[in-house]
């Protein structure tokens, strides 16, 4: 009669089964959050969360450029200008070539899109990235160790993180 394998540890089998569906949990709150303020900030204002941003960064640095605008959404330099050319398309924002380098354009903000700013519901950046601010530099130190073994797991494309929450 062939032998059978070792028992399993069910209990610690459980255990793992308990932790992978409260963390999925947590994930879904998470998620459910940012969509929810994404449509809260849509239908008050009637933009997309992503160009709600980028409307307030313009308004917070005047004559910013399209690859500074990028930066400071954390985003690619195209998908910084797709934001820029609805926002121009609307005519919420303005792009002029001012200053000694005529090739760059100076965005600022229009009277339309300072009141469209009015009724959109803070956080502008959003609500996951507002969230991170707050938290403290070591908890945000074991989040990314920990998020980058996950993200290794489901063997991801890194690029997607330059993709803003509100276009997912």
């Amino acid at each position: 009669m062939p032998r059978s394998s070792p028992p399993r540890n069910t209990a610690r089998a459980r255990a793992s089964a308990g932790a992978q569906a409260r963390v999925l949990r947590q994930f879904r709150v998470v998620f459910n959050a940012v969509k929810t303020h994404f449509r809260q900030v849509e239908r008050d204002a009637g933009l997309g969360g992503a160009q709600v941003w980028a409307l307030s960064v313009i308004r917070d640095k005047p004559g910013i450029g399209v690859n500074g605008l990028a930066g400071a959404l954390d985003i690619h330099q195209s998908t910084a200008s797709n934001l820029v050319k609805g926002l121009l398309e609307r005519e919420l924002v303005e792009a002029s070539r001012d200053g000694p380098d005529r090739r760059l354009v100076a965005l600022h903000i229009r009277p339309p899109g300072a009141a469209l700013l009015r009724k959109a519901p803070a956080p502008f950046s959003g609500v996951l990235p507002d969230a991170l601010a707050s938290l403290d530099p070591a908890v945000l130190a074991r989040m990314e160790a920990d998020l980058a073994v996950l993200i290794a797991r489901l063997g991801a494309d890194e690029a997607g993180g330059g993709v803003p929450l509100a276009e997912l």
